[in-house]
Formats: C-alpha cells, structure tokens, sequence
C-alpha cells in the first residue's frame, strides 16, 4: 500500500494557564491508520509544515482497542476515541483537539478527575468486602436482564459523552451522562441493589438527575452506543418513587 500525505491541524496548549494555539503537520501514512498511531509516528519528528522543529505532542492512550477509553479527543468536530478513527473516515486536515468540558494539562491531554468524582458521588460499585446474609440463595440474573445491564457495564469513562453534554462542564455542577448509566447499572445488581436508596439520594441532590437538559448529544457520540438516555429515564421512575417512599414511607 502506497503512502500517502496526512495533513494534520493540531490545537496545543503548554501549560493548563497558557493560551491555546494551532500547529499544521503533514506526515506520511496509510488510510488504515488511526489517529493514535499518527501521534506516534509524529512523536519521532515534529516537525510543522513550515518546517519548525517544536516539542512532541502530548496526548493520552493505552489499550488501542476502545476498551481503556484514555485516547478521546476532539476529532473533526466530534468527541471520539482516537485509536478506532481511521483516515480513510475522515475529512482532511484533521482536526485534534482536546475533550472539551475538562481542564488541559497540555496539548491533546485533560484531567477528567470529574469523571471519577461523579462515579464516587453516585457509589457506582458493588459492595463486596463483609458479610452479606441476606437470608436468600445465590444471587441470579436472568437472561433478559443480564443482556440489558450488559450494555451499560461496557462503559470505559472515556468522557465523550459529557464533552458533547451542554449541561455538563466547569459552568454546571452537574455529574453527567457516564456516572447517572453507571447508577442505573449498579441498581440493578442483586448485591449492588442495597445501596439503591443511597444512589438515589445522591442523584436526587444538586448536580443530579434534574440537570439533564435532555439534550441527547451523549447517545449520539457514545462510542460504544450505550443507552444513556434510556438509563436517565430508568433512573427517573426510580427517583419518582423514591421521592413517593420518602414523603409517605415505603408500602
């Protein structure tokens, strides 16, 4: 396969307190690159289409797989991750930018600590650790079921979802699309399901589910097409009924 010129328009940023600026590169690659191994052969040679030679880019990544989620970016436009955008499915110069909605701590690289605090906030894990006499058999999880929660447990907190969320961001205390589908998830749980009412507190607080503005631009860019919306509508009707239990006692 011949090679062939990529023309990459990259948005850096030193420091997280130095202003944004854009640099144009041209490399030479295949169509069935993706966008991380461009990085990679870049690294060797930064050197800008007017021939500067200037610092490596910074950016994030690990698996190459779409499992770790630490490779999302802005690409063209659209929050995704970079080690499954190939340059054959996209429009050239390719735009790299930063995950928006989280601080940069340089280039192509953002602190997406909010993520983990919203997971921590909703306790969006299972309990393990004690004794958990329940008086009932092994936990079991019918096939209907385990296919539905299936779906929200492929998530990687690769962040794309609140990048494209207008509700989310250093504007908004509100936690986002990927903790509320993990709350959901975890309610679910035979074990996870003692903790429902403590989710549901937490997600019934300031940040919480009222703040989605139902926008669904997360269902749209998740790249591992997660019902997000259909979770937020799930937790809805829970935190009705909570609300209900709360004011008149359980029934």
């Amino acid at each position: 396969m011949t090679e062939q010129p990529i023309h990459l328009r990259i948005r850096r940023q030193d420091r997280p307190d130095t202003a944004p600026y854009w640099q144009e590169f041209a490399i030479l690659g295949h169509s069935d690159h993706n966008i991380v191994s461009l990085l990679m052969a870049l690294r060797e040679n930064p050197v800008t289409i007017s021939g500067e030679r200037v610092d490596p880019i910074v950016w994030e990544h690990n698996c190459m797989e779409e499992v770790c989620g630490s490779c999302a970016m802005l690409i063209n436009g659209v929050p995704r991750p970079s080690c499954s955008a190939l340059v054959a499915d996209l429009d050239q110069p390719i735009r790299l930018e930063p995950l928006p909605k989280f601080p940069v701590v340089r280039d192509l690289l953002v602190d997406r600590r909010r993520i983990d605090q919203g997971l921590k906030q909703v306790k969006a894990w299972i309990k393990i650790d004690g004794v958990w006499d329940t008086h009932e058999g092994a936990p079991r999880i019918g096939p209907d079921a385990w296919a539905a929660d299936y779906l929200y447990s492929r998530c990687m907190s690769c962040g794309c979802c609140m990048a494209a969320c207008p509700q989310f961001g250093p504007h908004s205390s509100f936690i986002g699309p990927a903790p509320l589908a993990q709350a959901r998830l975890m309610n679910a749980h035979p074990t996870g399901r003692y903790d429902k009412t403590e989710r549901l507190h937490a997600i019934m607080a300031e940040g919480g589910l009222s703040d989605c503005g139902n926008a669904q631009n997360c269902v749209r860019v998740c790249p591992k097409e997660i019902p997000l919306t259909t979770a937020i509508g799930e937790l809805g009707r829970q935190t009705t009924v909570q609300l209900l239990k709360d004011l008149f006692g359980p029934r």
